[in-house]
């Protein structure tokens, strides 16, 4: 990361390696932040939510609408108890017992939770990852991503008859297929194809993850979990998960289109 544009806390700039038609060339690319926001009520942690700086008022108080932790009309009052310059931040939020809604008693019912796997958990502590970084000397094309980009497109049936569907393919050091699945949430796709290979005791042949979506931490630790250190993604990535596929040992490779992608993290692996 080079640069923290403070005038506008929804991007950062970071360098990376962008690759068209064999040619290879160093480019500085805005990426959008992904930043943990922990949400604090009455000075006790209730809830983090993954999201990009900025209104963050706005969006507590329109989780607290949605979630029937507080419909009132009047306004709250809100406490940055922690603002970092990464953009992860604490807030409180004071509200008195009795207009407290139904949807404080049970925290497991956020509708965030559907969305992000983080989102839900109480601390941001609770997000941090431990473990040896990924080694992986084997070095692969960028000819391998195109054959393999082609047959996950071919296999996406849901999309083809839908539109509206994400999808997650794991292949082995030879660039076999081992798993595609689709849903219409990334991070539930990745679930069921790493679910696939842990069911059939397959797991350690997973060698490249691609999907059809932008990639954020998320899907950057579910990849780590599940030891697999090449990720490749149609779209964009996150602040935080260049940031974490760095920690980790990952090799994270954004806008994957024909004879085209760009490399963020860890590009010795790329021929």
């Amino acid at each position: 990361m080079s640069e923290f544009n403070l005038k506008n806390k929804s991007h950062f700039t970071y360098e990376g390696i962008l690759v068209s038609n064999g040619n290879q060339t160093k480019v500085s690319d805005g990426i959008v932040v992904e930043a943990a926001l922990q949400i604090n009520i009455n000075n006790e942690s209730y809830t983090v939510v993954m999201r990009t700086p900025g209104h963050d008022f706005e969006l507590i108080r329109g989780l607290l609408f949605a979630e029937d932790i507080y419909k009132g009309t009047k306004n709250l009052e809100f406490e940055i108890v922690e603002e970092k310059s990464n953009g992860f931040s604490i807030i409180n939020i004071n509200i008195s017992k009795e207009e407290l809604g139904k949807g404080y008693l049970n925290k497991r019912t956020l509708l965030s939770v559907s969305s992000c796997g983080i989102c839900g958990k109480q601390n941001l502590e609770d997000i941090e990852l431990k473990g040896n970084i990924l080694e992986n000397k084997q070095l692969f094309s960028s000819e391998s991503i195109e054959e393999m980009s082609l047959k996950m497109s071919s296999l996406q049936d849901v999309f083809k008859h839908t539109g509206g569907s994400h999808a997650a393919a794991i292949f082995d050091k030879n660039y076999q297929l081992l798993s595609i699945k689709e849903d219409i949430g990334r991070h539930n796709a990745v679930d069921k194809a790493v679910g696939e290979l842990v069911n059939n005791a397959n797991l350690k042949q997973a060698y490249c993850m691609l999907v059809s979506g932008r990639v954020s931490y998320e899907i950057v630790s579910k990849a780590f979990i599940a030891k697999i250190g090449i990720i490749v993604a149609v779209s964009a990535c996150s602040s935080l998960a260049i940031d974490y596929a760095k920690e980790f040992g990952i090799c994270l490779i954004g806008f994957s289109r024909t004879n085209k992608m760009t490399i963020y993290a860890n590009p010795t692996k790329i021929e």
